[in-house]
């Protein structure tokens, strides 16, 4: 994806059930969402290097109003903009394809790599929603395994299971 010579990236903090969110956008959307353990410092550095970014503080108030409503209970469907530029090819592909499961469903690895063009590569699906830049917003929690087990999740199985139940996916 180009850019231009600088983006401006801006930033905010969102409060979860997890604890503090950093949420990062581009004027393209939302491009980084991090858990609470992750280091704010380093993923604005990784951001900043990524995009050859101005990163700044910012409100990103619609941003964060989604999520928190989101979190409330009262949200089935982020209308933010994603901007998925940190994921390239195929995992571009797996994302876009996650973006479409449906609030309060579950699909498989292999479905979504199926549904990502490459119907054997359920475990490169799941290496790619490891590193899904904006959990939550583009909801890799709702990929499970295909025997029905949760699978692993980049923000922790515990976190999975919470978004899951939230949703009424599972009890």
């Amino acid at each position: 994806m180009a850019y231009d010579l600088i983006v401006q990236v801006r930033h905010a903090s969102v409060q979860s059930p997890f604890g503090e969110l950093l949420v990062a956008a581009t004027e393209r959307g939302v491009v980084r969402v991090a858990f609470p353990e992750e280091n704010g410092d380093a993923v604005l550095g990784e951001l900043s290097d990524e995009f050859s970014a101005d990163v700044s503080a910012g409100t990103l108030d619609h941003e964060r109003q989604e999520l928190q409503e989101y979190f409330d209970g009262r949200l089935r469907d982020f209308d933010v903009p994603v901007d998925l530029g940190l994921a390239p090819g195929f995992s571009r592909r797996v994302l876009e394809a996650t973006a479409r499961i449906p609030y309060g469903s579950v699909s498989t690895y292999g479905d979504v790599a199926a549904n990502a063009g490459s119907r054997r590569a359920a475990r490169a699906a799941g290496n790619a929603l490891k590193g899904n830049p904006v959990p939550i917003i583009v909801p890799c929690h709702r990929v499970i395994r295909s025997g029905g087990d949760l699978g692993g999740y980049a923000g922790r199985e515990d976190r999975k299971a919470f978004l899951l139940s939230l949703e009424g996916a599972r009890s």
